[in-house]
């Protein structure tokens, strides 16, 4: 703000400089969508660790190959992921209406609204009616007690009806205790609300507080331990938690899940994800590829993220590859396919070698790659190697992976020396007779970095005064952020005309533009392809010819 003099002597001001330095954004931020153990539902949840997947959502699980998937992230390089818990749900029936015996009528013709069957444990202690803090099995192990405080402690205990509650969760022995809760409505630690914003393992069940506390357990008797006291009221009702049944096309991408921001589109509700991995989710160990893929696909498009495509199981030869890519969506630069599966021991069945998805691995070896040498570095070659992978459900010869790399398949092969790799790095529109401009996974995921960082790094940008000003300030900022990343060896061209350009003035924003509050910035870049084939051309050396 200009100063106003209003006295003699010296007035300092600062002279906004219009450098507003634009970051770069994270490029690799895998989303996991399936079933889980336990959880929130229809929520992304962002962890940094395994450790954090197996507190939150249980770690390893025979019934979901989502944890199996997330595990291999880590193990190959994976730092942030976003975690989507969903539970199958099912249509009620209006009333007096009953489908006939043995089938379940579509979702466009059956009336009523949708019903997880996924279920909540249930508990009643000693008259206090609580719930697990979300569904599956996990809760049908949960254990409270209620105690008293010491009268001689707290005089007013009784007449503030307040008790202690503690919580065990026998699965992982986790332990909550929540000292000097009541069931006064306007007491500061009203038990409901204690329990909603502190208790990770339950909720409050009922709408009406009870009016008086629960009565307390009975004091340890010197044959028992702590939560041996079978005969007393501590545990959830008999198989009252459920994990509910296999999940469904529906539960993903069904009706208005996109409105209500459940399913796939949960991960609306997430800031930004740059990769995304739906590990199988039905008994053959398949998704529905002909369902699945093309919405999730255009999600990634709408979002400016990736799709990674597991091989379906019938895949159990190249020959099957080839035939198999024409039936695995329509071709996109957004997603990519990898073949084949994995063999890894599973520690839940004494590990024992089982096939696995490779959708977590590949994303693991996508964020290292991102690390160590940038996001326009193919996620290929003898640096790409897969941590934790022992085996390949199916080893490819050169000859055959010729056959497959030409059709935009993406092999894992076993090199020696450097064991399983990932050898191809193309995307679902990298068929060779396609010829497209995005056939390769760098070129499309570093644009997906620029439009996304230069998306965000020019908010500032609206309701500016659009004029030459705005735009030598705009021109300023994209390129000095364009310079760092060609210094950075991000594009082709030894100067930095020939690796991008920034061009925003009166011939990019004519008059009518102006009058209708728009400016145009174009960015023009040259993006490093990887050397697929190398090609070495030897030959000998003549004797030399005396003269």
């Amino acid at each position: 703000m200009p100063i106003q003099p209003t006295y003699p002597g010296v007035y300092v001001e600062e002279i906004p400089s219009g450098v507003r330095t634009i970051t770069g954004v994270s490029t690799s931020i895998t989303a996991f969508i399936g079933r889980a153990l336990r959880g929130p539902i229809d929520e992304p949840i962002t962890i940094n660790n395994y450790g954090d997947f197996e507190r939150i959502f249980g770690g390893l699980w025979l019934n979901s190959p989502l944890g199996y998937a997330v595990r291999d992230f880590y193990l190959n390089g994976g730092s942030q992921a976003i975690i989507v818990r969903l539970t199958h749900s099912k249509l009620k029936q209006a009333e007096g209406q009953t489908p006939p015996e043995g089938q379940t009528p579509p979702e466009s013709e059956a009336p009523g609204q949708t019903e997880p069957t996924a279920k909540k444990a249930q508990l009643n202690i000693n008259g206090l009616n609580l719930e697990a803090a979300n569904e599956g099995n996990w809760g049908n192990l949960l254990r409270v007690r209620i105690e008293y405080l010491d009268v001689n402690v707290v005089r007013d205990a009784e007449s503030q009806k307040l008790f202690n509650i503690k919580v065990l969760d026998q699965n992982t022995n986790q332990l909550e205790l929540f000292r000097n809760v009541s069931v006064l409505p306007n007491h500061p630690r009203r038990v409901d609300k204690v329990l909603l914003n502190e208790s990770y393992l339950v909720r409050f069940r009922d709408e009406s507080l009870p009016t008086d506390r629960p009565a307390a357990h009975a004091q340890l008797t010197p044959d028992k331990r702590l939560w041996d006291d079978n005969d007393t009221n501590t545990k959830a009702e008999e198989n009252s938690g459920s994990d509910g049944d296999d999940l469904e096309v529906n539960d993903f991408t069904g009706l208005n899940k996109e409105a209500n921001k459940q399913g796939l589109y949960a991960l609306n509700k997430a800031d930004l994800f740059n990769i995304l991995c739906i590990p199988p989710y039905k008994n053959d160990g398949n998704i529905d590829y002909d369902s699945l893929v093309d919405p999730a696909a255009e999600f990634c498009k709408d979002r400016r993220a990736f799709f990674i495509i597991d091989p379906p199981t019938s895949w159990t030869d190249k020959d099957k590859a080839k035939k198999g890519i024409q039936s695995l969506g329509a071709p996109t630069s957004y997603a990519a396919v990898f073949f084949p599966r994995i063999k890894q021991p599973n520690p839940l069945r004494e590990n024992q070698i089982e096939e696995f998805v490779p959708c977590g691995a590949i994303a693991g070896v996508f964020a290292r790659t991102d690390v160590e040498r940038g996001v326009w570095k193919a996620p290929a070659g003898t640096e790409a190697i897969l941590t934790g992978v022992p085996q390949l459900s199916v080893p490819l010869t050169d000859a055959e992976n010729g056959e497959l790399n030409p059709l935009g398949i993406n092999c894992l092969r076993t090199l020696p020396a450097f064991g399983r790799v990932i050898w191809g790095s193309r995307t679902r529109k990298g068929d060779d007779r396609l010829t497209d401009e995005w056939k390769y996974i760098p070129v499309r995921r570093f644009a997906l970095f620029l439009e996304e960082s230069l998306y965000r790094g020019t908010q500032w940008v609206v309701f500016e005064p659009n004029d030459e000003p705005l735009w030598a300030q705009i021109r300023l900022n994209l390129g000095a952020f364009m310079h760092t990343l060609f210094l950075q060896g991000a594009f082709q061209g030894t100067k930095s005309e020939d690796a991008y350009f920034v061009k925003c003035d009166k011939e990019t924003t004519i008059q009518n533009d102006i009058n209708l509050g728009i400016v145009n910035i174009i960015v023009g870049f040259a993006p490093l392809k990887p050397a697929e084939f190398v090609i070495l051309k030897i030959q000998q050396i003549a004797g030399q010819i005396a003269v």
